[in-house]
């Protein structure tokens, strides 16, 4: 018998995403629960007896909800027709796609997780990395362009109630954060060139880094046809595909405004004067400020961003704690579920989703 001193090596534990589930499940109850621990009190308790609560608007919300994630899912299936006139994206199923990528992008900074879900989901589709990749961004591109448009009107309406000065700091750091971000995506389509010649240079230093032995011919070539492709979808949209685009873009406003009614809704369930003006205005501000790169799904932001926010006009502070938990649960933990359903009807798995499980798929 041959005895061997090799010592057997280790797999590598998958990676698993309870890390950032538990952090954002954390973070976004700690902060509701600092909330209403501030604004729960007798006034609240006799307000929700005397008051009118009428939970008819609370259902309408929900469905509010389903049809704001339906307008998106019917943008992305515009995009990505319009990329590739061969493949048609069924309705139902770019629908799946954008709610499989709910649970991801609900515990990653700025939603950036639920990208890489929906450009392999269309690839899956028919579409190529690089197709899949501008029908993505391209999105993301549509969503920056109207809510830079919108943020004028929303410090209007806030210059009109309250001094700017006391959002002013938050906002701004947003705002340069956001510009920043469609700066260098734009930088990025225009200068294909560069954009290939740094990702080859960032993939070389990580294979170096973590000692992996890849082949280099292999890699710089299909950075080089993915990113062509990418930039090829993104000049089209600029040039032969502008209807497509303007169409798009007409879904992008759609998409937002239906969003943006989601909690006016829920204040007139809760029984408070319509205000609909100050409600846009603030989801406007909101946004912008949780697109930051911040908390896992912007957990503990988005609490502590509304409170401050809707408390300007709610005419009844004492029940905002009540408000933003409807809130969350209408938008934020419904998308976790109904997002973790459907990830796991794909690709088996939830929690203990990683890379790894797309690799997978594509085999």
């Amino acid at each position: 018998m041959k005895i061997t001193s090799e010592v057997p090596k280790k797999k590598d534990k998958p990676k698993t995403l309870k890390i950032p589930v538990l952090l954002s499940l954390f973070l976004s109850i700690g902060i509701i629960i600092v909330i209403l621990y501030f604004t729960f009190d007798v006034q609240t308790l006799n307000y929700l007896r005397s008051s009118n609560i009428r939970y008819e608007f609370f259902l309408a919300a929900l469905g509010v909800n389903f049809v704001y994630l339906f307008i998106w899912a019917l943008r992305q299936k515009i995009l990505a027709d319009s990329l590739d006139t061969s493949i048609k994206l069924p309705v139902w199923e770019s629908t799946k796609i954008i709610f499989a990528n709910l649970f991801l992008a609900n515990i990653t900074p700025s939603m950036a997780g639920g990208e890489p879900v929906r450009i392999h989901l269309l690839q899956k589709n028919g579409l190529s990395l690089g197709a899949s990749t501008a029908a993505v961004f391209s999105g993301r591109l549509l969503d920056a362009i109207f809510l830079l448009i919108s943020v004028p009107f929303s410090m209007w309406v806030y210059r009109q109630t309250v001094g700017i000065e006391s959002i002013q700091i938050g906002l701004t750091i947003a705002i340069i954060l956001f510009l920043i971000a469609v700066g260098l995506l734009i930088y990025a389509i225009k200068n294909h060139e560069k954009t290939k010649a740094f990702l080859i240079w960032v993939n070389l230093k990580i294979n170096k880094l973590f000692k992996r032995k890849k082949d280099t011919h292999y890699m710089i070539a299909s950075i080089n046809k993915e990113v062509d492709a990418f930039h090829d979808g993104m000049v089209f949209f600029v040039t032969k595909g502008k209807l497509s685009f303007l169409f798009a873009f007409g879904l992008t406003v759609l998409f937002w405004g239906v969003g943006w009614i989601i909690p006016f809704f829920i204040l007139l369930g809760l029984g408070q004067p319509p205000q609909l003006f100050h409600v846009i205005a603030a989801q406007i501000l909101l946004i912008i400020i949780v697109m930051m790169p911040t908390t896992p799904g912007s957990a503990g932001i988005t609490e502590g961003g509304m409170a401050a926010l809707y408390s300007v006009f709610v005419t009844t502070t004492s029940i905002i704690g009540i408000f933003i938990v409807l809130y969350r649960l209408i938008t934020y933990y419904s998308g976790l579920i109904l997002g973790a359903i459907f990830q796991y009807r794909i690709f088996k798995s939830v929690v203990s989703f990683s890379l790894e499980a797309i690799a997978k798929e594509d085999e």
